[in-house]
C-alpha cells in the first residue's frame, strides 16, 4: 500500500457577490447583525446558468492545472455535494465529461459539509490499496439553490463554490502526506441539519449544532492530530469547515493549535458547505500563508452531524 498526498489544489467562486446590506432589503437583518452572531461580511451566488458541476469544474480544472497535468491521467474523480441537480448522471460524472477525462470511476460523495474530507479520505484509500493512480476530489455545493430567502437565520449564512485537490500516490520511499483520517456522526442528532422537502430546503437547529461543535469536536480534532503522529501547537494551519466565527474561534482555542494560521474565509465567502475546507485551503496556500510540506488540519462537520479530518501536507 502506497502513501498518498496533495499534489495541488484549486478553488472557483461565482463573480456575483451578496453583501449584508443587500440581505437586510431581503429579511429582518442588518449588517451588525449578522457580523455579530456568525461574522460573515459577504458570500458569493451562483446564478441560474451555473449549475454546481460547472462550479466543480472550473475549481478542477485549476487544480489539475496546478499539477502540470492532463484529464487522462486521473482514473477517479469523487465529488463532494448535497446540492446535485439531479440523482443520475452524478455530479462527478458531469464534471468528468466537462474536463474530458476518458474512463474514471466517478462519484459523488453527499454528506453536506463534512462531504469534503470524507472525499479525500475516500481517494486516499483508493490510492493507497492501488485502485487509483490519481485523483481529483472536489467540494462543491450551490447552496442558494437550496435556501429559504424569507428565513433570515439560514438565508444569512450560504454561499455557493467549490475546490479541488488532486491526490496522487507519494514517490517510492517518500511518507504519506494524508494522514490517517478520523470520522464518525451523531446519527439520533440528524435531523438538526437537513435539506428536506419539494422543493428541497435547507434547515437547522442553530443551539443543537452550536452545542456540539463547541463540545464534542474539539476532543475529536486533536485525536486526528494524535492519529497523525503531530502535536496540535506544531500545526502550520487550521482549516475547519467554515461553518461561522462562533464555532470556529472557540473550536480552534480549545485545540490548542497556537502557532497556526486559522482559516476564516467563512467572513468573506459564508457557509459553502463542502466546498468551504477545498476553498479556505486553495486560499491560504495561494496567498502563500503556508507553505510546501506545511501540516495543516482539514477538518469537516455538519449535515447528519457527522465529521471526519485529517492532517496533510501543503502542496
Amino acid at each position: 500500500m502506497n502513501g498518498s498526498r496533495i499534489a495541488a489544489v484549486g478553488h472557483h467562486q461565482p463573480a456575483r457577490v451578496l453583501t449584508n446590506d443587500e440581505l437586510a432589503d431581503l429579511v429582518d437583518t442588518s449588517d451588525e447583525w449578522i457580523r455579530s452572531r456568525v461574522g460573515i461580511r459577504t458570500r458569493r451566488i451562483a446564478g441560474p446558468d451555473e449549475p454546481v458541476d460547472e462550479l466543480a469544474a472550473h475549481a478542477a480544472g485549476k487544480a489539475l492545472a496546478q499539477a502540470g497535468l492532463a484529464p487522462d491521467d486521473v482514473d477517479l474523480v469523487v465529488v463532494a455535494t448535497s446540492t446535485a441537480e439531479d440523482r443520475s448522471p452524478n455530479t462527478a460524472a458531469r464534471v468528468a465529461a466537462r474536463l474530458g477525462i476518458p474512463q474514471p470511476a466517478a462519484m459523488d460523495v453527499n454528506v453536506v459539509c463534512a462531504g469534503f474530507t470524507h472525499a479525500l479520505a475516500t481517494a486516499d484509500h483508493a490510492v493507497r490499496a492501488g485502485a487509483a493512480t490519481r485523483a481529483l476530489v472536489v467540494g462543491a455545493d450551490k447552496m442558494s439553490a437550496v435556501t429559504d430567502w424569507s428565513d433570515r437565520t439560514t438565508c444569512v449564512l450560504v454561499g455557493d463554490g467549490a475546490g479541488a485537490a488532486l491526490v496522487e500516490a507519494c514517490p517510492p520511499g517518500r511518507s504519506a502526506e494524508i494522514g490517517p483520517v478520523l470520522w464518525g456522526s451523531a446519527p439520533e442528532m440528524g435531523n438538526a441539519v437537513r435539506i428536506e422537502g419539494t422543493p428541497p430546503r435547507f434547515a437547522q437547529e442553530g443551539q443543537s449544532v452550536y452545542r456540539w461543535a463547541t463540545t464534542r469536536l474539539p476532543r475529536l480534532a486533536r485525536q486526528t492530530c494524535e492519529r497523525a503522529g503531530i502535536a496540535p501547537e506544531d500545526l502550520a494551519a487550521v482549516v475547519l469547515h467554515q461553518a461561522n466565527l462562533r464555532i470556529i474561534e472557540p473550536l480552534a482555542a480549545r485545540l490548542g493549535a497556537t502557532r497556526a494560521v486559522i482559516a476564516r474565509d467563512v467572513t468573506e465567502s459564508g457557509n459553502t458547505s463542502a466546498a468551504s475546507i477545498p476553498i479556505a485551503l486553495s486560499k491560504l496556500v495561494e496567498r502563500g500563508e503556508v507553505t510546501a510540506g506545511d501540516p495543516v488540519l482539514l477538518f469537516g462537520f455538519g449535515g447528519n452531524l457527522s465529521y471526519a479530518g485529517q492532517v496533510v501536507r501543503c502542496p
